[in-house]
């Protein structure tokens, strides 16, 4: 049996999507930006899709900038608005996508100042400590947090935030990759700045995301070249993979609330079979509270034998199922979880493995009762 809970990596394509990039492969080829009746076409569908996401999204057309996927517009976004907007503070997390990590890494290097939260023992950033850092001084800062954590399924109030990052005059940003096709956004209302997003964690195709932008934002080109993307992101648009994003994101809001309480209905039975199995499991972060949390996401340590450890995930490979590993101090380890290793407690858990099972609506509890078999059999053998 061959089992798929990776989905915080990457989904699998509905066959919709694949359907419609087929058809705009195969007549939408023309050059969007060329003149004739080809690139007019491959246009108006640039466009068309355009349209839709800022309906689904609540903002305007000229707000949404195609990328390449959430890593490009998490790092064009922070590293234009120090560039452009003379951001000299950037107030961050430790357990943020490294998108978002080494992008500000690059950016203390050429000297901006870089101030991470302080956060409490479930990975929820400390909105006092937040504003204390706002409050420091007159200088320009921008503030940037995700919206849904991709390890621990923690969710931002983002209007919390939001608020309290423009009570301060500074910027928000949001690497909403986790959260965009799963939660919706009235990005009208919503106080962010900057926002980010890749269609392959909605059932869309690789290779292509957005940004959101807010108007008259003062950003320059990331790439320059040509014209493309309101002159903010030059290069010939990726037709097909654009089509396949909105087509993803319009079926995923179409059909939310059906497949996010059927999704939910499976981690909580995924959460209790766990528990019955590994009575002394701990759930990481705030991963076991279905509001506080992501539907899409558990992240559990396991009590296991240390001596069983590396050979846990060749057994889960080995039977044909994909999660993903992840842990503080795990022994043997070349690179541990940073976003886990600034949990607490870590003491409880060195040595100990921890696994991330990512669901979405094409999972079954048939399949969750093959992955527990599987991690019973490990467990006694």
């Amino acid at each position: 049996m061959r089992v798929y809970f990776d989905n915080a990596a990457t989904t699998p394509l509905r066959k919709e999507i694949i359907d419609v990039m087929v058809q705009s492969m195969a007549s939408t080829y023309g050059n969007p930006s060329s003149s004739h009746g080809f690139g007019r076409s491959a246009k108006s569908s640039v466009e068309t899709a355009r349209k839709s996401i800022a309906k689904l999204m609540n903002c305007e057309p000229q707000e949404i900038i195609f990328t390449s996927g959430g890593t490009e517009s998490d790092n064009s976004i922070l590293k234009c608005a120090v560039r452009d907007l003379g951001v000299k503070k950037i107030i961050s997390s430790p357990i943020e996508h490294h998108a978002v990590l080494h992008a500000l890494e690059d950016l203390e290097k050429e000297g901006v100042e870089v101030q991470l939260l302080e956060l409490d023992s479930d990975g929820s950033p400390k909105v006092d400590h937040l504003e204390t850092l706002l409050s420091g001084d007159d200088s320009l800062k921008l503030v940037s947090l995700m919206h849904v954590n991709n390890e621990i399924g923690n969710i931002l109030d983002l209007q919390l935030i939001g608020n309290l990052t423009k009570s301060y005059n500074a910027l928000f940003h949001s690497d909403a990759v986790q959260g965009i096709g799963h939660f919706t956004y009235d990005l009208s209302t919503l106080a962010v700045d900057f926002l980010s997003a890749a269609g392959h964690k909605f059932h869309g195709p690789k290779g292509v995301g957005f940004s959101f932008i807010r108007k008259k934002s003062g950003l320059d080109p990331f790439i320059v070249g040509g014209p493309q993307e309101r002159g903010l992101r030059a290069g010939t648009e990726a037709v097909h993979n654009i089509v396949g994003m909105q087509k993803a994101l319009e079926i995923a809001y179409e059909n939310l609330k059906e497949e996010k309480a059927y999704t939910l209905s499976l981690k909580k039975y995924f959460i209790q079979k766990i528990k019955t199995v590994f009575p002394e499991a701990y759930f990481n972060g705030l991963c076991e509270d279905p509001v506080k949390s992501t539907y899409t996401i558990v992240n559990v340590t396991l009590p296991l034998d240390a001596n069983k450890v590396q050979l846990l995930d060749f057994h889960m490979d080995l039977n044909g199922i994909a999660c993903s590993k992840g842990s503080a101090c795990q022994s043997g380890a070349v690179n541990g979880s940073h976003v886990l290793e600034n949990l607490s407690p870590t003491v409880a858990l060195e040595n100990r493995p921890s696994l991330r099972f990512s669901f979405s609506s094409f999972n079954t509890q048939k399949e969750i009762d093959y992955v527990i078999r599987t991690l019973a059999e490990f467990k006694d053998s």
